[in-house]
């Protein structure tokens, strides 16, 4: 497919020196970019790398392409150098454009973090491109803050950030351990903790934890087990929420994040909505459309909140939507294919194809917490994952059950086009979050 209305691609460059002598301005601009390219990276103090492609002219011809292609389409965003001023909150970060970027990208290793989930370790188990994993997001006219893992843990010093959510929290969740992880070489000083629905990862020096917690569709539910939560009908209980809510009380960060599960897989999918209890024989069930259970689970969440959190300690986020990419048609695709074989962003610039409105009630209902002087952030992450149909895994990944014949004759057909691949696209979610915890 033709990219339409193509971003610009940018490689890295060094502004101009002085007006001279031309020999002198030739030798000053190489040690401007030399500077330049030791300046811009990815996590302070860490000089960048240019990662080496399994096919590398491939890929060096692949971007040199794109940055000719894109060069006379539009004016550059300048890069700094400079952590953004963080009190200018006119600046949106949820809006703007891929950057291939090979120089600060990727952040972190996936085949040398140890905590990495074997369904997002997509390197590890086939994919051979890893262009997916070299793309910076550039908000339009202001930069987001580097990512400085040190910084982060020096944050979390005697404190417990939570991840409360689905297994597309639990990939944020990952992206966070792994950007985190290299910066504490010793491996007596980390760890990771299963039990039942928590997983914990505690990085020992600083006292700091950062936990996820299976909790899919925020209240109690039928799909509480971590590991055996298919079910044909969702049940939720419309009043209990209390066992889930232990797991995060004591948090001094979490990050709520529930979509997936309220998204209907077929037009007639409907859920149904626990009142009461068996133990006291006043129990009875409701059938609801997918998105009224997900008012009845946010009321009760909030309501849960304002009553027991406590403002002057805990911060609280909401993730935005993760969207998919199942119909390949939204882009100019076979459908039949999914998300399969794709290997760029959609440069089409504004493209939107997610579904916004459940995101949009997320944010009234816990608009109604602020009101009560609880400070609760909305990690817009939607539209710059939007532009990513080249960051799922696909295939790319361990399967957890043996592949039928019709299965392996059709790849698309068990192609995974809800999860990210890691390092990737979730690694920006979580600068988001390093730069609301650090500047904001």
């Amino acid at each position: 497919m033709k990219p339409e209305a193509n971003p610009k691609m940018t490689i890295l460059s060094s502004p101009v020196g002085l007006r001279s002598i031309i020999n002198s301005l030739v030798a000053f601009s190489i040690i401007v970019s030399s500077v330049t390219l030791l300046f811009y990276q990815g996590q302070e103090g860490q000089v960048p790398m240019v990662i080496e492609h399994e096919h590398p002219k491939m890929q060096v011809q692949m971007a040199a392409e794109h940055h000719e292609q894109l060069r006379v389409t539009e004016a550059p965003v300048p890069l700094t150098a400079e952590l953004p001023d963080a009190r200018k909150e006119e600046c949106n970060w949820s809006t703007g454009r891929w950057v291939y970027d090979n120089l600060s990208r990727p952040l972190y290793s996936g085949l040398k973090c140890s905590f990495i989930f074997p369904e997002l370790s997509c390197d590890k188990y086939g994919r051979k491109d890893v262009m997916y994993q070299h793309w910076r997001w550039q908000p339009y006219g202001c930069d987001l803050p580097r990512f400085n893992a040190t910084r982060l843990l020096e944050k979390l010093r005697n404190k417990r950030l939570v991840f409360v959510g689905d297994s597309l929290n639990r990939n944020q969740w990952v992206s966070l351990v792994c950007m985190v992880e290299a910066s504490i070489p010793d491996n007596r000083l980390k760890m990771r903790v299963f039990n039942g629905s928590l997983i914990s990862f505690k990085a020992f020096e600083y006292n700091a934890t950062v936990d996820f917690y299976w909790s899919p569709l925020l209240v109690e539910s039928n799909s509480d087990d971590p590991i055996v939560h298919r079910v044909e009908y969702r049940i939720i209980r419309a009043d209990r929420i209390e066992k889930h809510a232990n797991a995060w009380r004591d948090a001094d960060i979490i990050i709520f994040n529930s979509y997936v599960w309220w998204r209907k897989h077929k037009a007639d999918m409907r859920m149904k909505v626990m009142y009461g209890s068996f133990e006291n024989g006043d129990a009875r069930l409701e059938e609801v459309e997918m998105v009224d259970g997900f008012e009845i689970a946010l009321k009760k969440l909030t309501e849960w909140l304002s009553e027991n959190i406590d403002k002057n300690k805990t911060r609280i986020f909401f993730a935005g939507s993760s969207p998919t990419h199942s119909w390949a048609s939204n882009w100019g695709g076979v459908d039949r294919n999914k998300c399969l074989n794709e290997t760029e962003p959609i440069y089409k610039v504004g493209y939107k194809e997610a579904d916004y409105s459940m995101m949009e009630k997320a944010m009234s209902y816990f608009g109604t917490l602020e009101q009560k002087g609880i400070r609760v952030d909305i990690l817009n992450i939607t539209e710059l994952s939007d532009y990513r149909k080249d960051g799922h895994p696909t295939v790319f990944r361990k399967q957890f059950a043996p592949l039928t014949k019709e299965q392996m004759a059709s790849p698309a057909s068990y192609a995974d086009c809800t999860h990210w691949c890691l390092p990737g696209v979730p690694d920006v979610w979580n600068e988001f979050l390093y730069g609301y915890l650090m500047y904001k």
